[in-house]
């Protein structure tokens, strides 16, 4: 007896559900290439008071950086923070053996901050979200 399988919607999907799925790509990936060893690289900047007011984070997998988060609150913008925000990930990046980086950005975002920062778009989705483009730049490190 042959049995049916059925794609079915889910509208809000318990957190286990999505874990088997999780699960089973990476035991996939893993058959493939091995480990990819992930690593979370955060680093913050605290004012004198202790609040967070800027961030970034990243995520090594293998060889490379890819940078998901950078924020700086808007009266600190200009300052520098950005860029030595990017350059203390990008170093313990390297410390870890990245050679490589990448990350994404909208047109009303930052693409060209990241381009001073030595990053070049390779791929861009235009209208995403309407009227606006989303970026994907890369770096050597």
């Amino acid at each position: 007896m042959v049995e049916e399988y059925q794609i079915v919607y889910v509208e809000q999907p318990a957190e286990s559900t999505m874990e088997i799925v999780e699960e089973g790509l990476s035991n996939f990936d893993v058959q493939q290439i091995g480990n990819r060893k992930s690593q979370r690289i955060s680093f913050v900047v605290q004012a004198p008071d202790m609040k967070i007011v800027g961030g970034v984070s990243g995520e090594m997998n293998w060889n490379w950086l890819y940078v998901d988060l950078l924020w700086v609150k808007d009266e600190l913008r200009g300052r520098g923070f950005g860029h030595r925000l990017m350059t203390v990930i990008e170093n313990e990046a390297k410390k870890l053996g990245a050679t490589k980086a990448f990350l994404d950005t909208y047109s009303f975002q930052a693409p060209e901050f990241y381009k001073k920062h030595g990053y070049r778009v390779f791929g861009e989705l235009k209208d995403f979200p309407a009227g606006h483009q989303k970026y994907f730049l890369t770096r050597d490190l």
